[in-house]
């Protein structure tokens, strides 16, 4: 009769630790693959061409006519002197005084709409308020700058009928800025509210029972009781809208050929847009696309240092 050698049970308690350490890199690697190749690699290179610039020699003809060369800080300091570039900031920070604030707002009374007790279908509201989100930026340019044109536009249509012949286009120098609003509005106030709605329908309703039997009322419960329990959802929309008013490219972009109001310079991407793609400067690009990123992040920073003992109840 033959025995069976059993491993000892040292060498399996050597083996378990192992095995336990090596599963999660294994179910990680995937990912972490993916994100250095798609993420951390584009990210570096784009640093190392910020650095660099292009010299020309002679006609610029031929295989060495044309090499890279170290350049220092020179790219960053043409683009933060340059007249175009610190306008197209600029608009984008009268753009965002415009769009968050009217966003987050009707967002947050939409929500509140939702959540109260007396409003009627609620399921087909919340999808239609929610419906535009879904809609492409590219689409939702082009579906509204069809309606800013006068030639085409049933509104205008509908104003000459009226006797109105002198209502301006949206797509004129003054009033260019309020049309891309429009569309960052129409698409962004759904997502938002959903946001908002969802951390409403996470808070018990005792505390709303208890509210109403103290004699509060729908208005006081709204203001005093429901906006400060959803401040760090509040907060949180707040800090996604900063950060795409910062990043805005498709709809002025979409809405250029429609209107000689809109330069190709109206955003800081646009800006990046052309210097890549038509002035065929990367390396003014990649230093453009760095100090946007950089600028967005130390506008979030900000942003939450000043709001996280409120949103997060930490201390100081």
């Amino acid at each position: 009769m033959t025995a069976t050698v059993e491993a000892p049970p040292a060498t399996k308690r050597r083996r378990g630790p192992a095995r336990r350490t090596l599963t999660p890199w294994m179910m990680l690697a995937p990912g972490i693959v993916l994100f250095t190749l798609f993420m951390a690699a584009p990210i570096l290179y784009t640093l190392v061409l910020s650095f660099q610039k292009e010299v020309v020699r002679g006609l610029g003809l031929g295989s060495g006519a044309k090499s890279r060369t170290f350049a220092g800080l020179e790219n960053y300091v043409a683009t933060l002197t340059d007249p175009e570039f610190l306008a197209s900031v600029g608009r984008v920070l009268v753009y965002g005084l415009i769009l968050v604030p009217t966003m987050l707002g009707l967002a947050l009374l939409f929500a509140l709409l939702l959540d109260a007790r007396r409003t009627g279908a609620k399921g087909f509201s919340r999808v239609s308020i929610f419906l535009p989100y879904a809609v492409p930026a590219v689409i939702s340019s082009l579906l509204w700058g069809f309606l800013y044109l006068p030639a085409v536009s049933p509104f205008y249509w509908i104003f000459e009928q009226l006797g109105w012949d002198d209502v301006p286009s949206l797509l004129s120098p003054g009033l260019v800025i309020f049309a891309i609003a429009n569309i960052g509005l129409w698409g962004g106030v759904g997502f938002n509210m959903i946001v908002m709605y969802t951390s409403l329908k996470a808070v018990p309703t005792e505390i709303y029972e208890a509210a109403r039997i103290d004699g509060a009322s729908e208005v006081q419960i709204a203001w005093r009781i429901k906006v400060p329990i959803i401040m760090p959802a509040l907060i949180m929309t707040a800090l996604f809208s900063m950060i795409a008013t910062l990043q805005v490219f498709a709809e002025p972009m979409t809405l250029r050929p429609l209107t000689n109001s809109l330069s190709t310079t109206w955003s800081p991407l646009m800006y990046v847009y052309r210097d890549a793609f038509t002035r065929d400067d990367i390396y003014s690009a990649a230093a453009t696309s760095v100090i946007i990123a950089v600028a967005t992040f130390a506008v979030s920073f900000f942003f939450l240092r000043v709001v996280q003992r409120r949103a997060f109840g930490q201390e100081d």
